[in-house]
């Protein structure tokens, strides 16, 4: 590039082609963005190492022979190493370099998805707020219809008892869905500290394989350098079990394969409604082969009371998002039949003597 400090400069992933498709250079937010270094991929064709969800290459070619800029919105990029992002792409030939072309992809801002899911939140405790009211409310008088029916079953025949035995499971269906509710609205504030993830993966791995996850195989693919997040352990343990469990209830009693993925994509920003940002580089995938979600529920699926599974509380997930948000962080789900993703990212702990802070 004729300007060096430009090209490392750019705020998105910017990618140099030859007329080959081969990469010339790529620069720093590009790196970031597939998630390997320069020195890894000039030289190497560019279809080999990003993956884009659409058919792009005669386009490509067209606009290179052209000598015409090519403008594509809404596609899923995404390479070996990283999930897909919905992202935005401009290609145009370089002046004064015949056959060379740049790629900028630029990710969809999330500022948009936060102003939304701000709203959404805002109704959704409101929901949380009131159901937890109720539950407070309706678990004293339920206890008290429960105690009734059993009370009742003991001078009844057979044939009535069906109907008694009825009544005490359905109450005591109803008040698991109610001490739930109440977990949800009653979650302390995390204890914020130095996590290694890689730790938390490991116990919620265990855990799962001992009991919910026994038929499934759960295989891990690590980061071995990646730093310390900053979060409470707990709550993320209780995070990573819940998809766990969500994804070996969809497998079923057939089982399948469960990946823990963990990377760092130091590009990575969350940029909020209020226009400020945060850094959220340590990103943890767990990737499951199983049936995929109904595609209903695809975009609903970490509001309350929105389930998949018969007779599914809708507060698994809702759960997850709740304590993922307090953390400061993203979670995010791609899903088709055969491969579902839930991508968390996290703020990195501080660098021993740096100031912690958290994001609100």
């Amino acid at each position: 590039m004729s300007d060096p400090s430009i090209w490392a400069s750019l705020p998105v992933p910017a990618i140099l082609i030859d007329g080959q498709d081969m990469i010339l250079d790529v620069n720093a937010a590009a790196e970031g963005f597939l998630n390997a270094s320069a020195k890894i991929v000039i030289a190497t064709p560019l279809w080999d190492q990003i993956a884009i969800d659409a058919p792009l290459e005669e386009a490509f070619g067209r606009a290179r022979d052209q000598g015409t800029p090519l403008f594509v919105n809404d596609v899923d990029v995404g390479s070996g190493q990283r999930a897909p992002l919905q992202c935005a792409l401009h290609i145009a030939p370089l002046v004064g370099a015949p056959g060379q072309m740049i790629m900028m992809i630029s990710p969809r801002e999330l500022a948009g998805r936060m102003t939304q899911n701000h709203t959404v939140k805002s109704a959704a405790k409101s929901a949380i707020g009131m159901a937890e009211m109720l539950a407070h409310e309706i678990k004293n008088p339920l206890a008290g219809i429960t105690g009734a029916a059993q009370l009742l079953s003991m001078n009844l025949s057979a044939d009535d008892l069906e109907l008694t035995d009825l009544i005490v499971e359905e109450g005591r269906r109803i008040v698991k869905l109610l001490e739930q509710v109440e977990q949800f609205g009653n979650l302390q504030t995390p204890d914020f500290k130095p996590v290694n993830i890689h730790d938390v993966l490991d116990r919620a791995r265990r855990s799962a394989l001992l009991g919910f996850g026994a038929s499934m195989k759960i295989v891990e693919d690590y980061d071995p350098s990646l730093p310390l997040a900053l979060g409470d352990p707990d709550q993320l343990l209780q995070v990573i079990l819940n998809l766990l469990k969500n994804a070996s209830e969809a497998a079923g009693d057939a089982g399948g394969t469960i990946r823990l993925h963990s990377y760092f994509e130091h590009s990575f920003r969350l940029r909020r409604a209020d226009g400020s940002g945060q850094s959220l580089p340590l990103q943890i995938e767990i990737i499951d082969d199983g049936p995929g979600l109904p595609e209903h529920i695809k975009g609903d699926v970490f509001d309350p009371f929105v389930s998949g599974k018969e007779n599914g509380t809708g507060l698994g997930l809702a759960l997850v998002s709740k304590i993922i948000s307090d953390h400061g962080g993203w979670i995010s789900v791609t899903s088709v039949p055969g491969q579902t993703i839930f991508r968390i990212s996290l703020p990195r702990a501080s660098k021993p003597g740096a100031a912690t802070t958290t994001q609100e």
